[in-house]
This record gives structure tokens, sequence and C-alpha cells, in this order.
């Protein structure tokens, strides 16, 4: 089925709240002229302050809703969110390279809710590696990127990552540069500045930081300038409301 718009995919968790997850990343798609899909990973119980339980999806269960959406529409990018585990995970991200081995993944390592409740603690750096192969992009915060690697300091662990994939290092929980983003290649490291603006703490900034960066790349940008757009559009997020649940304005 052709669409004027290129069809972006999020698979993620289901925040009733409707600020993280796949609600938020298919409201970012939306507002980026993008056509956005979701698969479900996991039924979460949350509000914009409080994580209370999750039910994960198993792999078959993910690879049944993916199944008719890659066999019935052109997606050649996909967001993920949060999975069960890492094992899981690198299993669902070959399948998918199996069906299309063009796609490329942008993976937001969703490692803990916003209050605190851990998702994913065991990092196995084997299985670590094989997935980062198969990535095109990792979004990790800078206390992300340390739990993945064991680095103690963000910037070891954003270039070890990087030896596999490209990164963007998320500066809002930096105690270097707070609120400025490095992004990551095997060639060089760029700075990404935002604007001095007053900015209010939001519910599933992550979530909608990388979701920003899929349609900007499914819209024909460079990584940089994807990058760059998207660092926009989230300070346009984070300056909506004084509230946790953002409105998506452009």
């Amino acid at each position: 089925m052709q669409y004027n718009r290129p069809i972006v995919l999020s698979i993620a968790g289901f925040d009733p709240s409707g600020g993280a997850g796949v609600l938020a990343d298919v409201k970012t798609f939306e507002q980026h002229k993008c056509l956005g899909m979701g698969v479900i990973s996991a039924l979460t119980i949350q509000t914009e302050n409080k994580f209370i339980n999750v039910e994960w999806m198993s792999f078959e269960k993910m690879t049944e809703q993916l199944q008719p959406l890659l066999e019935n529409y052109q997606i050649e990018f996909i967001k993920i969110g949060i999975i069960q585990n890492i094992e899981v995970l690198l299993e669902l991200v070959l399948w998918i390279k199996e069906k299309n081995s063009s796609v490329k993944i942008i993976w937001d390592p969703v490692l803990a809710a916003s209050s605190g409740f851990a998702l994913i603690e065991k990092i196995d750096q084997e299985t670590l590696i094989k997935l980062l192969k198969n990535i095109y992009l990792i979004t990790p915060n800078t206390n992300e990127a340390i739990a993945l690697t064991h680095h103690t300091n963000e910037n070891d662990a954003a270039a070890f990552l990087a030896q596999y994939c490209a990164v963007l290092l998320k500066g809002g929980h930096s105690e270097q540069e707070k609120g400025v983003d490095y992004l990551y290649s095997e060639l060089n490291v760029i700075k990404i500045i935002g604007s001095s603006e007053i900015v209010y703490s939001k519910h599933g900034s992550g979530c909608i930081l990388s979701s920003a960066i899929t349609s900007q790349l499914a819209l024909g940008h460079s990584l940089e300038q994807a990058c760059r757009n998207a660092k926009i559009y989230i300070e346009n997020i984070l300056k909506s409301n004084t509230n946790l649940l953002a409105y998506h304005v452009q």
C-alpha cells in the first residue's frame, strides 16, 4: 500500500496516560507528518508520576503484531522502546532484519521508568554487542549509557557503544553539561546544544526525542540534522506546559 507520507513504526509499551511509550511515539510521528504505527511490547499500569506494574509481551506476541505490518507496508524506520530484557530484544531485532535487512532501527534503551521502577537490570555485554551491530542508532541518557557499559564516565560509555552503532548521548541527566547532547559515531563526536530558555520536566521526554529523530530520518534528513531538528522539537515539548504530560506542539 502506497502513502504520501513515510510510515514509521514504534515497538514500545502502552502507557495509559499517553505521555510515554507507543502513544507518545505515534503522536510524535504524526506531528512530523509521518504515518505512525505501533506494536505493543508491554502493558503498563502508570500515570505521569507513578509506575505501578508491567505485563510484558512475549517475542511471539510482538512478532504476531509485526508480521502483517511488515508484509503490507513499506516501513524503513522502526523505533524500539521498552522490551522485557536484552535477550528478547536481540531476538526481535534479528527477526526484523531477516524480514527487511535495510530497515534502520533506533533503540531508546529505557532501563527504568522515570519514577524509578527498574525495567532492565541485567546487561550481558556479549548480547549487547550483537544487538548494537544490528542497530542504526541508540539514544541513551547518561545514566543509561553508564549502566549499559559499566563504565564510570558517560563519555567513555558512549565511545564504547559507538564502536558498534551511532550513539546520541542525551544530556538531560548529565552532571557535566546538563541539556547538551553528543552524537557519537566511529568517525567523530558532534555537540548539539539547545536553547537557554526555561523548560519543564516531562514524562516520556526520552521516548518523544527518539521518536522525533526517527521521524526526521524517515523524512530524509541526515542523522546529524535529524538529531538537531528533534532537539528543537523536544524543547518545544518541554516548554508546552508546566505539568508532566506534554502537549505535542511544533
